[in-house]
């Protein structure tokens, strides 16, 4: 209850609210500040800044430290979103089930742009949900064994990425 929050009628978790806030500032510092200009001009093509003036080395260390702290707290986000539900039972054997792989498909799959991360992260999430509402939906009069709705973000990913990845380019 305690990371509960109501917005009009609808009850969410605090963190929806709080990533998507941090998807907004995420994208206004990347992409509407000086700042962001330059960070990504020193990521892109660090000849051409230093030519202008930039001092590379400099962006390069603020670029690192943004990274490494804003991946510590979405680490932390995260652990406490994947620890605080309520379970009768932990199976740490599995640690977090390959979401690795799949940040690495939706950072692909969304082109390295906010935005569309965003998008590729709700998409996975849906595959992702099927296997917590199968028993109780439409899914369930298909009577397919639970453990092929936990593999369906893993095979969304690669038949996505197997037709998107060739058009991608990282920055």
């Amino acid at each position: 209850k305690p990371f509960l929050c109501s917005i009009g009628g609808l009850e969410l978790s605090v963190f929806v609210p709080l990533g998507i806030i941090l998807l907004i500032i995420s994208y206004v510092v990347l992409y509407k500040t000086r700042f962001g200009l330059r960070l990504r001009a020193c990521g892109e093509h660090p000849q051409a800044a230093d030519s202008v003036g930039i001092n590379v080395y400099k962006m390069r260390y603020a670029g690192v430290l943004l990274s490494g702290a804003q991946g510590d707290i979405r680490g932390a986000v995260g652990g406490m979103a994947y620890i605080v539900p309520p379970v009768q039972t932990w199976n740490f054997e599995v640690g977090v089930a390959g979401a690795g792989f799949l940040a690495l498909a939706v950072m692909i799959f969304g082109q390295w742009k906010p935005f569309h991360i965003f998008g590729a992260a709700m998409f996975f999430a849906v595959f992702k949900s099927l296997a917590n509402i199968a028993d109780s939906t439409f899914l369930a009069q298909l009577h397919w064994s639970s453990n092929i709705y936990n593999m369906m973000p893993f095979v969304a990913s690669m038949v996505i990425l197997a037709f998107t990845s060739k058009n991608s380019m990282a920055p």
